[in-house]
């Protein structure tokens, strides 16, 4: 049933306010009395949306041993539409019209018979849309998770919106749907960093630009879910280049890859879209190109590892949907039993929660070490946050300091490799020679010697050595 069987998809909307401590009949009449068919529509034509009990689109029976497990409630939104195909209501006017100009001396129907004729198809739609004809049900599943006070919707488009609504409506909720912006504005609001994030702007990846364009957002105010698109491709750079895990905010470590997909697409809307399908899509030069001429990854199968347990599964950057996920419980590596209910849930809350670990790391980054859209290095003191000096020259991928602290190096995007100094500021040299953008740099041991690393146009390890 639902989630509680086979791999997933879902969005998720946070619940505000209100909260839920524990799940009983009251629920359960609430879903009765909400359930599919109850409720009038104001028009045929409008879609019917219901409770259904989650078997399968006919299942009316709701009971607390199926649909209440602990702290969670579980059961299924369906969604009627009823249409006429336009096809079959032309034949039917035009069978009107012939039936009432039969008898008129020109063959042809008055003015008032063509009205007549049309009154008279709506009520044959109505007749035939109440007997069930032309219906099409759409089935969402759904998970109230009253712990962490999350909704899980599976399903997509005007389908989750209209099952949020009746969740809404039916037990007076106001509901928030989480997506690249919404996380970002919780963790800024909890890191005290509001300010910094009123401040940005999609960030800018090419040199000929002096800010990130995103067409899919269409020019929306305040709208931060650009930050979804900038998370894919800084996870792309971490589980690439960075050996180790990711730091989360818990403690613990993420590791992984992108796995089997990788969709990009230009923020300009110019150069299109373009999906790469492979057991590491990243790895193929197709990415490398897509990015290097702007695109930015919209979607991507991602193979995610935390406390052992792994997660595979598809994102969608903006919204944060996840589909095609295969829960995990334990570290054996074994799928959670699709009658294992509750090692179900807390695979998903596992997987929920390292989305959200993942994109705290990333908010981290983005919103409080200078990683900026005005192609810069920033520099902080870490025991007090005071922003000590800002060097500027180049689109950044990556930076590191010399052992002794006295440079520090960074890599560009304009494929070069520049070194500072980071007690003045001063830039001191630009280091040429990649043919494509410089995406490592590390010290030796002894800070005599600098290695840079090209990307996949240039696919070479340049050493350089230091006065």
């Amino acid at each position: 049933m639902g989630f509680l069987n086979g791999r997933i998809s879902f969005e998720r909307y946070r619940i505000e306010g209100k909260k839920v401590r524990q799940f009983g009949a009251e629920h359960l009449e609430t879903l009765e009395r909400f359930s599919i068919g109850q409720v009038e529509t104001i028009s045929p034509d409008e879609p019917q949306v219901g409770f259904i009990a989650g078997n399968h689109v006919l299942d009316l029976n709701f009971r607390l041993e199926k649909n209440i497990l602990n702290d969670v409630l579980h059961c299924g939104v369906r969604i009627d539409t009823h249409k006429v195909p336009s096809a079959l209501r032309k034949a039917w006017l035009q069978m009107e019209l012939e039936a009432l100009g039969a008898d008129n001396a020109s063959g042809r129907p008055t003015k008032a018979q063509r009205q007549e004729a049309k009154e008279a198809l709506e009520a044959r739609c109505l007749d035939e849309i109440k007997e069930g004809k032309f219906r099409r049900m759409q089935h969402v599943t759904a998970l109230w998770d009253s712990r962490h006070a999350t909704l899980y919707l599976g399903g997509s488009g005007a389908a989750v919106e209209q099952a949020a609504g009746l969740f809404a409506t039916a037990f007076d909720l106001s509901l928030s749907r989480i997506t690249s912006g919404r996380l970002a504005e919780q963790w800024a609001s909890a890191a005290k960093k509001q300010s910094a994030l009123e401040d940005l702007a999609p960030a800018a990846f090419l040199e000929e630009e002096s800010a990130g364009e995103i067409a899919w957002l269409r020019g929306a105010a305040a709208n931060f879910d650009f930050l979804g698109n900038e998370f894919l491709l800084w996870l792309w750079w971490s589980l690439d280049q960075q050996s180790g895990g990711i730091a989360l905010g818990d403690g613990a470590e993420a590791a992984g890859m992108f796995n089997r997909t990788l969709s990009l697409e230009c923020p300009r809307a110019e150069s299109g879209k373009e999906t790469i399908t492979a057991e590491s899509p990243v790895a193929l030069p197709e990415a490398r190109h897509g990015i290097a001429s702007g695109k930015l990854p919209r979607k991507s199968g991602l193979l995610v590892v935390r406390d052992g347990i792994q997660h595979d599964f598809v994102l969608q950057a903006e919204t944060l949907a996840v589909s095609g996920a295969r829960i995990q419980l334990s570290e054996s590596g074994d799928a959670a039993a699709s009658g294992d209910a509750e090692d179900r849930i807390e695979g998903l809350r596992h997987l929920a929660e390292t989305i959200d670990l993942l994109f705290g790391a990333f908010c981290k980054r983005r919103l409080a070490s200078g990683c900026s859209n005005d192609r810069t290095v920033r520099l902080w003191d870490p025991a007090t946050g005071e922003h000590l000096r800002t060097l500027t020259g180049h689109g950044v991928l990556g930076v590191t300091f010399s052992p002794h602290g006295r440079l520090l190096a960074s890599g560009g995007i304009d494929r070069t490799v520049r070194l500072w100094d980071p007690a003045t500021g001063e830039h001191l040299r630009t280091l040429t020679g990649h043919a494509d953008g410089v995406w490592g740099v590390a010290f030796s041991p002894h800070g005599r010697l600098l290695a840079s690393g090209g990307g996949s146009d240039d696919m070479t390890v340049r050493l350089w050595t230091l006065p």
